[in-house]
């Protein structure tokens, strides 16, 4: 296994830039909480030094400065600043990370500002908004409509993500069995949490070729959680082998596909997903443990090793 992982990280330093799969990493929901195994100043300095060590020289990291005030947010600003010294670039995901569809637009964009207020002239602030559970208003078109104006008339561009992988879920269960007690083999939940990722990168370069007729930059949707702590450095050594190359956000926020507006029936989920529905092409659209009971099971199954 070790000898295969090696030709394929020589393979993939042999081949063009121009000619690998490239992504980019972004991690949403800054500052969170504590989680299962570290405190947000052990998840950041655990995070940063991994990155590091990996040689990902520039991530994205997207805030929710109103999670600041909260007990858990504590702290906070000092971690987005050791993301910013350490080389990362910081963007808007909303101030309080509200739901579109639950939401006026008029309220939404208030609240968007309310985050701009704070990022402005903040060092590697970033003008992209991220949309809170990537929701774009679904089938509300006129909203949907609304808010692009709006972003547009505050200089600001989708930070759209077009792999997505759930580790949201994953961390929520990892969570859950922690609090309950029960034993999780920590290796294969290592092993979980990477090969879903790569695995999910995958498939939607794949379906972005079959969308676009090439492989765009993709930008990887992650969040700041202690799985990404725990396992981030094995992830970017099994996307390099797997013939991926990193890339840094503004690479990634520089492709084209950046500049697409679909017009779906309904507005949630990754650019990709969007793109091949808008062409087409028929689902499923999306890489299949995004269905999170049939996460769950293998979760059970692999990590917590129930029948």
């Amino acid at each position: 296994m070790r000898l295969l992982l090696l030709l394929c990280a020589i393979w993939a330093l042999a081949v063009p830039a121009s000619a690998q799969k490239r992504i980019a990493l972004s991690f949403d929901d800054v500052p969170r909480g504590r989680g299962a195994f570290f405190s947000p100043d052990e998840r950041s300095k655990r995070l940063i030094a991994q990155l590091k060590k990996a040689k990902v020289k520039q991530a994205a990291f997207f805030l929710n400065p109103g999670k600041l005030s909260d007990p858990d947010g504590l702290g906070g600003e000092a971690r987005i600043k050791a993301y910013v010294r350490a080389g990362h670039v910081i963007a808007n995901h909303s101030y309080s990370h509200p739901q579109l569809t639950d939401s006026t637009v008029e309220a939404y964009l208030a609240d968007i500002d309310q985050a701009d207020a704070w990022l402005k002239d903040r060092k590697g602030t970033r003008p992209w908004f991220r949309y809170p559970y990537l929701n774009e208003g679904r089938s509300d078109k006129e909203k949907r409509d609304a808010v692009r104006a709006g972003l547009k008339a505050r200089g600001l561009r989708n930070g759209y993500v077009t792999v997505d992988g759930c580790d949201w879920h994953i961390e929520a269960l990892t969570s859950k069995a922690k609090a309950d007690g029960k034993p999780m083999d920590m290796e294969a939940l290592r092993n979980f949490y990477v090969t879903t990722h790569v695995e999910a990168a995958n498939f939607y370069d794949q379906l972005a070729v079959k969308t676009t007729g090439r492989s765009p930059a993709h930008m990887l949707l992650l969040h700041e959680t202690d799985i990404a702590a725990l396992f981030i450095g094995d992830l970017v050594s099994a996307l390099r082998a797997d013939g991926w190359a990193i890339v840094s956000a503004d690479t990634a926020y520089a492709d084209p596909i950046g500049d697409v507006l679909t017009d779906v029936p309904s507005h949630q989920g990754t650019l990709t997903e969007l793109m091949a529905w808008q062409k087409g092409l028929p689902a499923p659209r999306w890489y299949a443990r995004n269905d999170t009971k049939l996460m769950t099971a293998l979760f059970n199954e692999q990590v917590l090793k129930e029948k």
